[in-house]
């Protein structure tokens, strides 16, 4: 009898698979809001995708507080993910080693984040250094091997899927790199069945090997992917989630939809998110809430001003209060219109000669950094009432001149940090 060829296996529905993927994490994981599971789903699947990309964003679940979820969220993605590896406090040696593995890319699930990057936390800038250039594909950092003067400068690669859960937050340049999901504790309303590893791995895993399948029907397809990104979506921003609308668009049904809206609400969260930059948040202050529209302002009044706001974290830097010192070199790292570094200068009052800062200097940074203004704010002291810093500087405010600089004034608009 003639050989009967074998039948095609049928072609796999990526919407429905990753519908599966996105109710697999509900059964077990709380997120904040509907964009979280959206974001997670697609985040999971492109991680058996990696080299259709130039970049790979970074997932973050971070939470204020203990018990909030954020391990068995990595729990869930560890299942669903091509050679996950979780660690809590590797070295950056074994980090390469482990990404330059001849049996495949890994994926890397960084718990206790906090750990490494805490306040209280050693020099970890080499596992810092490691997520930022493995964010890209070209990404490498080099490294000397061999035995005494037999050695040679070897690139290792540091491009792989990264997922990391934490208390706090992350430094700015791996926070930018990320999807952030802001991880809280379940209210007594909100229910998920528990984790049980030896019972639900295997489900985890067997919908693993689907996404594995889908995703080599699906590569060569997403190699030449240039997915339409939402309005407003450029720069970083446009680099995290270029490969996840990618995967999206490549499912089809809802999920190009879902994707976009996701897109858009994390995106804004993240840029209104007040721990995503200690630098804007200091700008932010100083716009809205010290300089307002007064010209100039003595160093000594500015620090009354900042350490006098309550819901502000300048009391609590590194449990430091904010000083003159900290606040010249944090404004340092931005500069004025001029392209120099934003610093004191010294100016004539009735009362003396302080050191302070001036608007004009800082228009510039208000423009590119901050988030628009939400409106005129009011400093915390009356103009009429005389400041007095902690040096006994006394600061008339009626002395201050107008400021009519037209780029503080405008709308600002923001660019990619």
């Amino acid at each position: 009898m003639p050989n009967t060829p074998p039948t095609p296996a049928a072609p796999i529905d990526g919407a429905a698979l990753l519908d599966e993927v996105e109710a697999f994490h509900r059964r077990f994981n709380v997120f904040p809001t509907q964009a979280a599971y959206v974001a997670v789903t697609l985040w999971d699947a492109h991680a058996h995708l990696l080299d259709c990309f130039e970049a790979t964003p970074r997932l973050a679940f971070l939470s204020p507080e203990p018990g909030s979820g954020k391990s068995r969220a990595l729990e869930i993605v560890e299942t669903l993910t091509p050679r996950a590896e979780t660690t809590v406090n590797a070295s950056p040696n074994s980090l390469f080693r482990l990404v330059d593995a001849p049996e495949g890319r890994p994926t890397l699930l960084f718990d206790e984040i906090d750990t490494v990057f805490g306040p209280k936390a050693g020099d970890n800038e080499p596992v810092r250094g490691f997520l930022n250039t493995g964010y890209r594909r070209i990404g490498g950092m080099h490294r000397c091997v061999g035995d005494g003067a037999n050695q040679s400068v070897q690139k290792f690669s540091s491009y792989c899927a990264v997922a990391m859960a934490g208390l706090g937050s992350l430094p700015d340049t791996i926070l930018t790199r990320s999807i952030i999901i802001r991880m809280r504790r379940r209210a007594p309303n909100e229910k998920c069945q528990p984790y049980r590893q030896r019972i639900h791995e295997k489900e985890g895993h067997a919908l693993r090997d689907r996404l594995a399948a889908w995703a080599d029907a699906m590569r060569e397809q997403l190699i030449d992917a240039w997915p339409e990104l939402p309005e407003g979506i450029v720069d970083r921003p446009a680099d995290v989630w270029e490969p996840l609308l990618a995967v999206a668009e490549a499912a089809g049904g809802t999920w190009p939809e879902r994707a976009r809206a996701a897109c858009l609400e994390l995106v804004n969260a993240a840029r209104n998110d007040d721990e995503a930059s200690i630098g804007i948040r200091l700008l932010t202050d100083l716009r809205d809430k010290v300089f307002c529209d007064e010209d100039r302002i003595p160093t000594a009044v500015i620090l009354e001003r900042l350490l006098g706001m309550d819901d502000g974290p300048w009391n609590d830097l590194d449990d430091k209060p904010l000083t003159s010192r900290t606040l010249a070199k944090m404004l340092s790292q931005y500069v004025t219109p001029a392209n120099k570094p934003i610093k004191p200068r010294t100016f004539r009052t009735p009362t003396g000669t302080p050191k302070g800062y001036y608007a004009e200097d800082l228009a510039d940074a208000w423009t590119r950094y901050c988030p628009p203004p939400h409106g005129k704010s009011k400093t915390s002291a009356t103009s009429a009432t005389p400041l007095v810093s902690g040096s006994g500087f006394v600061a008339d405010t009626s002395i201050s001149i107008r400021n009519t600089t037209p780029a503080v004034a405008t709308r600002p608009v923001r660019a990619s940090v």
